[in-house]
């Protein structure tokens, strides 16, 4: 795809993502934003933009590939499992509102009629806790990643697919707020999501390459060298917002949780395989 070529087809997605939802269908939206993606890494294997950086970082990819041998996020993993299975003080656990097992990762984002918002998966574990008098975690780090990371392992080899009820206008409401989030301009650097994921994805940001939007929920939650933790999605998000100084929002709050929403139901197809590792 040569530079004009490439200038056009960015133009063109970003029109048709950013305009009325009465021109295209989220359906039309999200294979026209994989078409993007696919003409613009033409050699990368579609089921490997899960990996983020990595499907289009050779040199990267190389050292992510030996780190993967000794995964700096096992110990999150074995302490996941351990809260999974560890009673409540009522008795009861994770198991009793989750009564499928710990492999749910991939009924997350869903969007929740009764209730007119979107559930997540770590918003969900605490209102597990919730109804069985445990305090809540907080969201971006701890016991919360630990927990996801486990739950993430367990559900390996998922297939994303996030569905936005047609009879219901409050979940594609909710799309297109988490649509108006990811090509808002914010911050005093006037930054928007997609200008670094999208348009710039595969370029250079000072060391860094850019990431394709296409994968980036797969692999969550993720050990960052950069933290030396364990960390949420949306400590990601909030990472990204101060990153453009711009303020955050408050993780799990309604504009990270549809921006997962929109996000995720553009990744679509792809195959979970967190929790992973990052710089």
């Amino acid at each position: 795809m040569n530079k004009n070529t490439l200038i056009l087809a960015v133009a063109g997605l970003a029109c048709l993502l950013a305009g009325p939802l009465a021109a295209e269908t989220p359906k039309e939206e999200q294979e026209a934003f994989q078409t993007y993606f696919k003409k613009r890494f033409p050699n990368v294997p579609e089921d490997d933009f899960k990996n983020g950086a990595y499907a289009i970082d050779p040199v990267g990819r190389e050292n992510w590939e030996a780190i993967e041998e000794f995964p700096p996020y096992e110990n999150s993993i074995s302490n996941g499992e351990t809260m999974w299975n560890k009673p409540f003080a009522n008795g009861k656990g994770y198991a009793d509102c989750f009564p499928d097992g710990p492999a749910i990762q991939g009924k997350y984002p869903y969007w929740d009629k009764a209730r007119g918002l979107v559930v997540t998966l770590p918003l969900a574990l605490n209102e597990c806790r919730a109804a069985n008098k445990e305090e809540p975690l907080k969201y971006q780090k701890g016991p919360i990643a630990d927990l996801v990371a486990y739950i993430a392992f367990e559900s390996r080899g998922q297939i994303t697919k996030v569905e936005i009820p047609e009879d219901d206008p409050r979940a594609l409401e909710a799309y297109q707020k988490g649509k108006q989030f990811y090509f808002a301009r914010r911050g005093q650097l006037n930054f928007s999501c997609a200008q670094c994921h999208l348009g710039n994805s595969g370029t250079k940001l000072r060391t860094e390459i850019l990431s394709p939007a296409l994968g980036h929920t797969t692999h969550w939650p993720v050990y960052r060298s950069e933290w030396g933790e364990m960390g949420t999605l949306h400590r990601r998000f909030a990472g990204c917002n101060e990153q453009v100084r711009a303020k955050a929002f408050k993780p799990q709050g309604e504009e990270y949780r549809n921006l997962e929403y929109f996000l995720t139901y553009m990744n679509n197809g792809l195959e979970l395989n967190g929790p992973g590792a990052r710089k």
